[in-house]
């Protein structure tokens, strides 16, 4: 039971939070394209881990993720004022680099050689009895 409303908690405050961002003056966060990608509050409620990405490179989602630390004070407000908690967590702003890791891997998979796997096999098992018939 905890767990249902422990979950539905985290995403009650990554709806909050998204809100939040078009309305935080700092240009580091409202001149870009940001996003909360992912949220993780402890079973405790000690922290919250909030996982931010930001369309363009490395460097952008850095000065973005530093914004919101400053910004934090107004994001608990915000969080406060709508969603009704025994305890505020401390929140943990990282950056979200998921988007270049995948980048990363698929060209390592890309440099060795293999298939896209079965999508591919089966478009190639479709030409196979295309070609017989």
């Amino acid at each position: 039971m905890a767990n249902h409303n422990l979950g539905r908690l985290t995403e009650d405050v990554k709806r909050e939070i998204s809100a939040a961002l078009p309305e935080i003056k700092d240009p580091r966060v409202s001149g870009e394209i940001v996003s909360v990608s992912r949220v993780e509050i402890t079973s405790d409620l000690s922290y919250c881990k909030i996982y931010v990405s930001v369309l363009g490179d490395e460097e952008k989602t850095d000065s973005a993720v530093k914004a919101l630390e400053r910004s934090a004070g107004f994001i608990v407000r915000r969080i406060n004022a709508r969603i009704k908690m025994r305890k505020m967590p401390r929140l943990i702003f990282l950056p979200d680099n998921s988007q270049e890791y995948y980048e990363r891997i698929t060209g390592i998979i890309d440099k060795l050689g293999i298939p896209g796997g079965e999508d591919s096999k089966d478009a190639e098992d479709g030409a196979d009895t295309a070609d017989s018939e």
